[in-house]
């Protein structure tokens, strides 16, 4: 008998979820409301898919196992991405100093646009198995509160009900999961909001002459001085551009839509490293907007009686303040734990929904108490506040920054944690400990950690006469 697997949604999740589950239905049908485009274009479906997205190496490792016979790596980097080391091709000032450049490369994360992104894996999947996206939105889910046997869609047709023998959501930010699992009968969902305000402005520039390699440069925001976050990057993605992202919290700190006010914004950073070299560079784009950032997640590893056949990963288990850089990844975390419990079992065995769920829940804790630990901090963030367990996490973390700016051993065990190829306890290992308690062997670096031809880019490039 032929076995229908449906996803709902389209996006990164949603077509690596397809993957997975292509090595073991007959049929895999990927549902969603928009018309997708032909090429690396920016959808609505994808309210933060103009800004700044990192595909960390701890997301690119899954991705690497998903698709069959695709390195996407190789496919990434062949559409146009740029792959950065964390620990030499990173400019970064942190909140506790300057992060030094060591030979070692550390690990690799990877920058393009979103839309590339999401259309290079789409493609890869398409091509590489037999799933199939069909344009439909869905209603509710079919079932009862022990199985989930299908969906009720919304097409151009009309409402039809699709049969399936395992239903993924994927569907983002905006999935109903909780309405749709209330019509089943489950109603014990617990969900949880954290939201410092933040807003993204982005910005795209053509890459100025003979500045191609200049590193990935980022002045952070500081959680920990009582004002409003604030926030720029500049990183390198296809098509010689470069995307300027800005992000700041409320009550101040939000950057501006006026591209005036978006150069004076980065000037006014904490160090004005990126106003000074886009000054002199030529914008291509408007600047885009956007305010969909609150780290939102619902725990439904924990629901009483989850339905068989049910699986739900990415933004539609739990969003995450996107200045972290870790929704990407934990995406492509839960679609590898759906592909190992599908190999492993088998799409019929009885509790893997739930095994998944649990599984997926793993890295959602990681990247949640990562993002959440910082966000507390800022004036006006809704949902959460430091406690005395935050404000010891605080300290020790502050100083492991501090002595990463000069310690390689503790640096390397940030780029691990902020790449999630390691959890948070890689932090806690005794070696790591020793050097945060040492503190750094080098002292803290004078201003920004630029080779001398990079220093003469900038003062190229700069037009601000600073």
């Amino acid at each position: 008998m032929s076995r229908r697997a449906v996803v709902i949604g389209a996006g990164l999740a949603g077509m690596l979820a397809a993957a997975a589950l292509s090595a073991v239905a007959d049929e895999v049908v990927v549902l969603d409301r928009d018309d997708l485009p032909e090429g690396p274009e920016h959808r609505k479906g994808l309210p933060q898919g103009r800004h700044a997205h990192l595909l960390m190496a701890g997301g690119l490792a899954p991705m690497e196992e998903l698709v069959p016979g695709v390195s996407m790596r190789k496919h990434l980097l062949a559409a146009g991405a740029h792959e950065i080391p964390l620990g030499s091709g990173m400019v970064a000032l942190t909140p506790e100093g300057w992060f030094r450049r060591w030979r070692h490369p550390g690990p690799r994360m990877l920058t393009c646009t979103r839309a590339l992104l999401d259309w290079a894996v789409r493609g890869a999947v398409l091509d590489n198995t037999g799933v199939v996206v069909r344009k439909a939105g869905v209603l509710e889910l079919t079932g009862s509160r022990q199985r989930v046997t299908g969906v009720r869609l919304s097409t151009a047709a009309g409402e039809e009900e699709l049969a399936a023998d395992f239903v993924v959501d994927a569907s983002g930010r905006g999935s109903r999961i909780v309405t749709w699992l209330a019509g089943l009968g489950v109603d014990d969902v617990r969900e949880k909001t954290v939201d410092a305000g933040l807003v993204n402005a982005t910005r795209l520039y053509r890459t100025p002459e003979g500045a191609g390699r200049f590193p990935l440069t980022i002045v952070q925001a500081d959680p920990y001085q009582g004002r409003p976050g604030r926030s720029g990057m500049v990183l390198p993605i296809e098509g010689d551009r470069w995307m300027v992202s800005l992000a700041g919290t409320r009550g101040g700190g939000e950057p501006p839509s006026d591209p005036d006010a978006f150069l004076r914004y980065t000037l006014d950073l904490p160090d004005p490293i990126v106003g000074r070299l886009i000054s002199g560079a030529e914008p291509l784009t408007d600047v885009h907007v956007s305010r969909s950032t609150s780290n939102h997640r619902r725990y439904l590893e924990k629901v009483r009686s989850w339905p068989e056949r049910l699986v739900v990963l990415g933004d539609a288990l739990a969003t995450f303040n996107p200045a972290y850089g870790q929704g990407m990844s934990v995406a492509a975390l839960g679609a590898r734990e759906l592909d190992r419990e599908l190999r492993r079992s088998g799409l019929d065995a009885p509790g893997l929904a739930r095994r998944v769920q649990g599984r997926a829940a793993r890295s959602v804790e990681a990247a949640w108490t990562m993002a959440v630990s910082q966000d507390v901090w800022y004036p006006g963030t809704r949902g959460g506040s430091p406690g005395v367990a935050d404000r010891l996490v605080t300290a020790y973390t502050r100083r492991m920054i501090r002595t990463a700016t000069g310690s390689y051993p503790a640096a390397s065990a940030v780029w691990d944690v902020m790449s999630m190829t390691t959890g948070p306890t890689r932090l806690l290992r005794p070696s790591t400990v020793l050097a945060t308690l040492s503190g750094p062997p080098l002292p803290p670096a004078a201003g920004a950690p630029l080779t001398e031809d990079e220093r003469t880019i900038l003062r190229r490039l700069d037009r601000t006469g600073r």
